[in-house]
């Protein structure tokens, strides 16, 4: 009897937990599409992660900003600086830095006009990969960034979506599998084998095709997240968990639910005042 009271109350604090983390993100979703003026979303590309040299951060290749009010799209690129400076395709390699040194000082220009915004990213959370690897990319060539956009204004949206669905709301790779299974065509897309590949190959337009259809892939997400049109594969008991106020927040949030229960209420209430009144 003593297990199954522990197991209990174990259970019922790991649904308000669940409850607590969606409110916590419908909340946050929410402000960043009312506030959708205010709002970014990054993506970058970069050398492989796995194949780099031990102990040198990755060059970037590619950023993509895109303004969720407008669907306008800020690119930064290895590509459009060699362009500008007119440097020959074979020459690119012993330019790299140059030219990626000078792709993050328009970046970075761009952050600091944009103080007080809310990023919105997919995994951009360390130094491997994330704001802390591009600063420290910038800092390695040499670049003094004058400001760095607070943790507070960095929103990822992987972590958005497992709080606001649950564990189970799709399975890995999320990113690959939430969009296919969401219908978002995958042109352009390239993977993490092809993303090396033409990293090696200095296919660098390619890369960046990739890095802005990944950008607004995120845009189309956080829109579906918005509107509850989004596909998961999460139950109910995933989403609410099971409990009085999980219940409560499942009734408030359907409406065809909420529909349902408000009958059932109105038809039990009926029964029972005929009942007295006999």
């Amino acid at each position: 009897m003593e297990f199954q009271a522990i197991k209990r109350i174990i259970d019922m604090g790991s649904t308000q937990k669940r409850i607590t983390e969606l409110r916590k993100a419908k909340q946050i979703i929410n402000s960043l599409y009312n506030n959708s003026n205010l709002t970014l979303i990054i993506h970058y590309s970069c050398e492989s992660l796995y194949e780099y040299n031990e102990g040198k951060t990755p060059r970037i290749s590619s950023i993509a900003v895109k303004y969720f009010d407008n669907n306008q799209t800020k690119s930064f690129s290895i590509q459009t600086e060699a362009e500008l400076k007119k440097v020959d395709f074979d020459a690119l390699e012993e330019r790299y830095e140059e030219l990626e040194k000078k792709m993050l000082d328009n970046f970075f220009k761009f952050v600091n006009d944009h103080k007080s915004y809310n990023w919105v990213h997919w995994n951009m959370r360390n130094l491997n990969f994330g704001f802390e690897a591009l600063e420290n990319r910038y800092k390695i060539l040499g670049g003094k960034t004058f400001f760095s956009i607070p943790d507070n204004n960095k929103y990822d949206l992987s972590n958005l979506l497992l709080e606001r669905y649950g564990e189970n709301y799709i399975g890995h790779s999320r990113f690959y599998e939430l969009y296919k299974l969401n219908n978002i065509t995958d042109r352009h897309i390239l993977y993490g084998e092809e993303e090396a590949t033409c990293f090696k190959n200095k296919e660098f337009y390619k890369l960046h095709q990739s890095t802005m259809r990944k950008v607004d892939i995120l845009d189309s997400l956080l829109h579906k997240t918005f509107l509850d049109k989004l596909k998961t594969n999460s139950k109910l008991k995933d989403i609410y968990g099971i409990s009085p106020s999980g219940i409560y927040e499942m009734i408030k949030e359907n409406w065809i639910i909420n529909l349902i229960a408000t009958v059932i209420l109105l038809l039990a209430g009926a029964a029972l005042g005929g009942y007295f009144s006999n």
